[in-house]
């Protein structure tokens, strides 16, 4: 039986433990809370962050790195600033060619670095592949339909991997394009908190709706700057992803764009939140990434001045309505 050490027992980190326990894979999950570990062993439910949902008898939770990292299959679910550290710390435990699928969606501030980058890095014997899609993750751990994409350059190595970690309810679609697969999957962020803005502010759909298309453009003008396929953005990892985290409450980003749109400070929405919102500090890398490759991201490098208090969003928009007209695909 294949086993599966999930590495992150956040809601997402959690869901997926269960969607692969639910496959018949033998499954442990990593919780940095040894108290929240053990709650799970015992009651079979993760209290901190998926509350509601009976987690799979089978699946089982230990707080002891060393013993995750024999699993034959890793799945580091660890927010995208955090993802060097925790690979680097046990990378000498990794045996040569295991795979490291990593299912952290952004961009490493400080190197401007996609996150296969980074765990190529942090461990340069393992064999790096990507998950990213358009995935809630208490619909993904109720066994509710889902698909995303599983990025991986070996595609002779990744069949079995795909294989492993679907299951009926849950399709992964293989590609070979990991930077196409990891911009969609970042930049759909930062455009969910404009979306969340305008929600916020009752600009309409149609406004919405605008901010999401051109969104897409902006994130396929650096894919293929980067040299990522434009194709790949018209799929789950890209315009799937986008339209699900631009259209719901239940996306961090776009309900603390919401909240933003409603008056409320970064700070004070911050305080109230216990999960990471990745747009925030991707916005950042992306701005020094547009830069880098000479591209222009209006939209991101708007949210990004806002953020950083460099001005307050009705100037912001206002400088986006008022940007000369031109060719849609120029």
């Amino acid at each position: 039986m294949t086993t599966i050490s999930v590495i992150g027992a956040g809601a997402w980190g959690t869901a997926l433990a269960q969607s692969f326990s639910r496959g018949g894979r033998d499954v442990i999950l990593w919780a940095r809370d040894p108290g929240l570990a053990d709650t799970i062993n015992q009651k079979h439910i993760n209290t901190a962050y998926l509350p509601h949902q009976p987690l799979h008898h089978d699946l089982k939770a230990t707080s002891d790195l060393e013993a995750v990292c024999a699993a034959d299959i890793l799945v580091p679910v660890i927010p995208a600033q955090y993802l060097r550290a925790m690979l680097t710390q046990i990378s000498a435990q990794i045996a040569p060619g295991k795979p490291l699928v990593v299912c952290a969606k952004g961009i490493e501030m400080n190197s401007g670095k996609l996150m296969t980058q980074v765990a190529g890095e942090a461990v340069p014997h393992g064999l790096i592949a990507i998950l990213s899609g358009p995935n809630f993750a208490h619909e993904v751990a109720k066994g509710l339909p889902a698909a995303a994409t599983l990025a991986c350059a070996d595609m002779q190595k990744a069949l079995p991997l795909r294989d492993a970690l679907s299951s009926k309810s849950f399709r992964l679609y293989l590609t070979d394009d990991l930077i196409g697969t990891q911009i969609g999957g970042a930049v759909k962020n930062v455009i969910a908190i404009v979306c969340g803005i305008v929600a916020g502010r009752h600009m309409g759909e149609n406004a919405r709706a605008a901010v999401m298309t051109r969104g897409l453009h902006e994130m396929a003008r650096l894919a293929t700057a980067m040299g990522g396929d434009r194709e790949t953005l018209m799929g789950l990892s890209g315009i799937g992803d986008l339209i699900l985290t631009c259209s719901s409450m239940q996306s961090r980003n776009f309900s603390l764009g919401h909240a933003l749109g409603q008056g409320k400070s970064l700070q004070d929405i911050l305080a109230e939140r216990h999960d990471v919102t990745e747009g925030i500090p991707t916005a950042e890398a992306l701005v020094a990434l547009a830069a880098a490759h000479k591209i222009d991201m209006p939209i991101v490098e708007a949210l990004h001045d806002c953020l950083k208090g460099n001005t307050n969003i009705d100037a912001a928009i206002h400088r986006l309505m008022d940007r000369p007209l031109q060719m849609e695909n120029s």
